[in-house]
């Protein structure tokens, strides 16, 4: 059975001023993106700027995200890191925390090869009884998880369950997908490319653009699997401008300054990421408005 299925968001994490996080306003955050739908929360991941998380913030957040859910939808901490021990570590907490499931990225910086990859996450896998999603994001990790070791790993560890393909290659998923005969949980890591990759089997997709408009991502997948493609096209083609300028500048920095706007107090990013440029923001802000989101103030 799958972790879920839908629209799954990757959650921005809540500043204060002096940078602490703001555990009240996750816990806002995490009851809006119930209530509009969102079928899944995935905590500490990219978007939610878990490199500049210390451990025990990463393991705060993910206690406090299990807390505020509730139950009502499941829970899928970004356990990842560039070294093994550190992301059993980080995963074995998560488990004592409640989380439903684990997103690994691939080690970044290392550019581990194909054999250390399949040893990282078999190690991970064996460390503990979560499911677990891998995430193959490489314009960022410098390291592409190929259709073989997919194949190989979902099929020699039972809780090695899915993936988040963020390659941007619907040709390296849908490999990916023939080598494991369809038993592989394929999500979708690119916010434009949610429709193709549900159109090869995926069931849903991690998105940055959840942040924002959890509704309408929400509608876009349940479309798809109500049949009703139309729908799901035009909502996948309305969103193509606000998805490339919440792109503009590296993630999550016009997707925070996105929730910002909008009136729900996510604070500041942590260095080295810093506040998006005039231009760009005011590009974002056009594209908000006439994609029908109000802008605060």
């Amino acid at each position: 059975m799958a972790i879920f299925k839908g629209a799954g968001v990757a959650i921005v994490t809540p500043m204060k001023d002096n940078e602490e996080v703001n555990y009240d306003k996750l816990e806002e955050l995490i009851d809006w993106q119930v209530k509009e739908g969102t079928d899944a929360i995935i905590i500490a991941g990219t978007t939610g700027e878990s490199s500049t998380l210390t451990m025990e913030e990463h393991r705060d957040v993910i206690e406090a995200a299990v807390k505020f859910t509730k139950g009502r939808v499941p829970v899928i901490a970004g356990t990842g890191s560039n070294c093994t021990r550190t992301a059993v570590q980080l995963s074995q907490e998560a488990e004592e925390a409640g989380v439903d499931g684990l997103l690994i990225v691939t080690p970044y910086y290392n550019k581990a090869t194909q054999a250390g990859l399949i040893g990282h996450y078999s190690r991970i896998a064996d460390s503990t009884k979560c499911p677990i999603i891998m995430y193959n994001v490489p314009s960022r990790t410098g390291c592409n998880l190929l259709p073989e070791t997919v194949a190989e790993l979902v099929k020699t560890k039972e809780n090695i369950v899915g993936i988040k393909e963020a390659s941007g290659s619907v040709a390296q998923a849908s490999k990916a997908m023939y080598l494991t005969d369809g038993r592989m949980d394929l999500y979708s890591g690119e916010d434009g490319l949610v429709l193709p990759l549900l159109s090869i089997g995926a069931i849903g997709v991690i998105s940055v653009w959840s942040n924002v408009a959890p509704a309408k991502v929400h509608e876009l997948c349940q479309s798809f699997f109500e049949g009703d493609l139309e729908t799901a096209r035009r909502l996948q083609c309305e969103a193509l401008p606000l998805i490339d300028a919440l792109f503009s500048e590296v993630n999550p920095i016009p997707v925070k300054t996105a929730v910002n706007r909008m009136g729900l107090a996510a604070g500041p990013l942590r260095a080295p990421l810093c506040g998006m440029g005039a231009a760009n923001e005011e590009k974002l802000l056009q594209v908000m408005r006439e994609y029908g989101i109000t802008i605060a103030g």
